[in-house]
């Protein structure tokens, strides 16, 4: 998480809970239908209400959300000319 908030959150990935870097993941799970846009690596998504932002470190079909609210991806800030 590149800013987190102060209540704790359910941090999603395609419909599906987290699990904690080196935990051992749940066997057999997909992304479900209305969770399964994707991520890109590099790129950040955010959660407006709960005020997180999420760097994405890994690309993969799921999409994130949080507490079944979907984040959305950031977009870059467009630099000033340097006419």
């Amino acid at each position: 998480m590149v800013r987190g908030c102060k209540d704790p959150v359910a941090l999603e990935c395609g419909g599906h809970a987290m699990t904690a870097f080196g935990a051992e993941r749940p066997a057999g799970l997909a992304p479900s239908a209305d969770r399964a846009e994707g991520v890109q690596v590099g790129k950040r998504y955010v959660d407006e209400a709960a005020g997180v932002e999420v760097l994405c470190s890994k690309a993969g079909a799921g999409s994130l959300s949080i507490d079944g609210r979907p984040l959305t991806r950031k977009e870059a800030k467009a630099l000033p000319s340097s006419d």
